[in-house]
C-alpha cells in the first residue's frame, strides 16, 4: 500500500538502498509545455488549431502516433516521406525550446534531493524515454550528478517493461533488487515494480497508488519536508500551455 505522509528516505531508503534511479519529466523537469509548443506551431504552419484539448491525446504516445494523431485533428493525409519530415520538423523546435532551458527550470527539491542522496552515497541513475535527456540535463547544470544515464536511444521497450530501469541499474552495477526508482507515471511505477525495484510515486498519490511511496514533488523528500524554492505549482509557473505560447510570435517562452 502507497503512502503519501510519512516517507523518510533516511529511514525507508538508507539502510538497504545503494541505487536511485530518476524519471525525468515530471520529476526532475518538466518539458511537456516545450512538445505542446512544437505541436501546436506544427499545426498552426498545417493551417489548423491544436488545442490543449487535443494535446490531451498524445499523453504517453510515441512521437510517429502523435504526429498521426495531430493530422487526424486536422483532416489531413501526407505519405510517409512527408510524415517522417514532419517529425522531424517538429523535433528540431523541441530541441530548440529545450536548449534554452536553465537550471531555474528544475523542479523544486530535485537537486538538493539527488545532491543529499549522492553525499550519503547511493549511486543516480537517469532512466529515460527521452533522446534529449542528455541535453536536457546538460542545460539544468546537472549532468555531473548523475552515475549513469540512460536515455530513448538506448533501449527497445517502452515502459512499462522494466528495460530502462534494469540497463540503469547495470550502469550503476547495483542489484536492481537494492534500487528505488523514482516516477510520475503509472506506466513507470509498473516498470519499477517487474523490475524488482521499489518505487516511490511523484504526483497524485490516487493516480500512483501502486507506488510504494507517494511524494508531491521531491522536494518533500528533503529532510525539511518542504521545498527550497516555493512549491511544485509555483515553479511551474502556469505550465498549461497557454502560458508558453503565442500565436503571434510563434514562440513566448516564459522565463522560469
Amino acid at each position: 500500500m502507497s503512502r503519501i505522509e510519512g516517507f523518510e528516505p533516511e529511514r525507508d531508503l538508507l539502510p538497504w538502498c545503494k541505487g536511485a534511479i530518476f524519471d525525468l519529466d515530471g520529476v526532475i523537469v518538466d518539458t511537456a509545455r516545450y512538445h505542446y509548443l512544437a505541436w501546436r506551431r506544427l499545426a498552426e504552419e498545417l493551417g489548423f488549431e491544436f488545442t490543449p484539448e487535443h494535446n490531451e491525446r498524445l499523453k504517453g504516445v510515441s512521437r510517429m502516433r502523435s504526429l498521426e494523431i495531430l493530422l487526424e485533428v486536422g483532416g489531413i493525409s501526407v505519405s510517409p516521406e512527408e510524415k517522417q519530415q514532419l517529425a522531424e520538423k517538429k523535433n528540431h523546435w523541441y530541441v530548440e525550446y529545450i536548449s534554452a532551458l536553465t537550471p531555474d527550470a528544475l523542479l523544486p527539491g530535485a537537486r538538493e534531493f539527488l545532491t543529499w542522496l549522492r553525499e550519503r552515497g547511493v549511486k543516480i541513475a537517469l532512466g529515460s524515454a527521452s533522446k534529449n535527456a542528455p541535453l536536457i540535463l546538460d542545460r539544468l547544470g546537472i549532468t555531473g550528478l548523475f552515475d549513469a544515464v540512460v536515455d530513448g536511444t538506448m533501449v527497445e521497450k517502452a515502459k512499462p517493461d522494466p528495460e530502462v530501469f534494469l540497463k540503469g541499474a547495470g550502469l550503476m552495477d547495483v542489484d536492481p533488487r537494492e534500487c528505488v526508482v523514482f516516477e510520475d507515471a503509472v506506466a513507470g511505477i509498473e516498470a519499477a515494480r517487474r523490475g524488482g525495484m521499489k518505487a516511490v510515486g511523484v504526483g497524485d498519490p490516487e493516480v500512483l497508488a501502486e507506488a510504494d511511496w507517494v511524494v508531491r514533488s521531491l522536494a518533500e523528500c528533503l529532510p525539511t519536508g518542504g521545498a527550497s524554492e516555493g512549491s511544485s505549482e509555483e515553479k511551474k509557473l502556469d505550465s498549461s500551455p497557454e502560458g508558453v505560447y503565442n500565436s503571434d510570435t510563434k514562440c513566448n517562452v516564459k522565463p522560469f
